[in-house]
């Protein structure tokens, strides 16, 4: 009938009970989650291609982590190198300086006469002067050098230097006892005047003398101390109390500058000046091999020895630069091996007449620059034949 409502049957134990729902429970409204990330693409494309990471060498160990730190400054190659550049830097400055400031205290002497001269020639020649004067020597000095007379002043040494491009460098040596005009040259040398020495050889030689260096007595025995020491040779045993020299051997041999000094003085020998000259050649070259040495450059206290050792004792012609000088100095350094040594030629063993058939022909190739032409008759150790 219409309206009437049916009953439920009742459960029974036949089964099980059916599931019940619950009822849904409404969700909280949340944030949004967030878009999953996109990858740009390129204006023309996907991204460039990245290799895959590259496996490490054989052996290798990764630091542990937070292990690593910058290297030391010291380990640095560019730091070695900045220290190296900058100590080139102040060695040069220093072999620049030293000689500069040298050079400041060093005397300049007036030596070219006034008149008529030879005109100029080819090459450059340097006239030498070693001087006896005792006036730069304390009274310790002078005995230990056994100078003598404390007021003697005389040229001692005079010989000549010639350099040029014609032939082999020429030392030439003056006798001190030569007589020009009645009188020994050494006695027309005056000190801190030597235009008169100068206008005596040039009228003499005909040749023209462009640059001037004088060397005092201890000048010398200064020079050979500050290059640690020459090589003499003599060719016997010389005594000479007056020089204060002893050698009791000949033949090659270390000296010092007491013993140089000495040895370049004495006239106790056969030849007696003759012999000498020979001798001051030879120490004069020495000087110049040890001073041109590559350990009296590299050894700065040697170096520094050098160049104070010079105003005390050398003195140069007015004109004369320092780059003359060097030249001087590496053309003394080379004659003793490269070059011709000589004694003026004179007669008959006489250390006081000029040989002329010998002599003119030795000057005149000076004066022209054609030093090949010498020969060992007119080049000689003693200036007389056989020498």
């Amino acid at each position: 009938m219409y309206g009437d409502k049916r009953a439920t049957p009742p459960p029974t134990d036949s089964g099980p009970e059916p599931t019940r729902l619950l009822p849904a429970q409404p969700r909280q409204p949340g944030p949004p989650p967030p878009p999953p990330p996109t990858r740009s693409a390129g204006p023309t494309g996907p991204p460039p291609y990245a290799p895959p990471p590259q496996a490490p060498p054989p052996g290798f160990t990764p630091p542990p982590s937070g292990s690593w730190r910058r290297p030391s400054i010291w380990r640095r190659p560019k730091t070695w190198i900045r220290i190296v550049l900058a100590l080139v830097l102040l060695w040069v400055v220093f072999l620049v300086a030293v000689p500069l400031f040298t050079w400041s205290k060093v005397d300049k002497i007036a030596f070219e006469p006034k008149g008529d001269r030879p005109g100029d020639q080819p090459g450059t020649t340097y006239l030498m002067v070693g001087n006896d004067s005792r006036s730069g020597l304390s009274e310790e000095q002078r005995k230990k050098y056994a100078t003598g007379n404390p007021s003697s002043s005389l040229a001692d040494t005079i010989l000549m230097l010639h350099t040029g491009s014609g032939g082999p460098d020429v030392l030439l040596s003056f006798p001190r006892d030569w007589i020009i005009d009645g009188h020994k040259i050494n006695g027309l040398w005056d000190p801190g005047d030597p235009t008169a020495l100068v206008k005596a050889l040039e009228e003499q030689t005909g040749i023209r003398i462009d640059e001037y260096v004088e060397i005092g007595l201890g000048g010398v025995a200064g020079v050979v101390d500050a290059v640690g020491g020459i090589e003499i040779c003599p060719k016997e045993k010389i005594k000479d109390p007056k020089a204060g020299l002893n050698l009791k051997k000949k033949g090659c041999q270390e000296a010092d500058g007491e013993v140089a000094l000495a040895y370049a003085r004495t006239r106790a020998t056969t030849l007696g000046d003759l012999d000498r000259v020979g001798r001051q050649r030879e120490v004069v070259a020495a000087i110049g091999k040890k001073v041109l040495s590559p350990w009296s450059v590299l050894n700065p206290i040697r170096y520094w020895k050098l160049n104070q050792a010079v105003p005390d004792f050398f003195a140069f012609g007015e004109g004369t630069g320092p780059v003359a000088i060097a030249k001087w100095a590496l053309a003394i350094g080379k004659v003793g091996s490269d070059g011709l040594t000589c004694t003026m030629p004179v007669t008959d063993g006489s250390a006081n007449t000029l040989d002329e058939s010998r002599g003119r022909p030795l000057f005149d190739a000076i004066i022209e620059d054609r030093t090949d032409d010498i020969t060992k008759k007119q080049c000689t150790k003693a200036g007389v034949p056989g020498s």
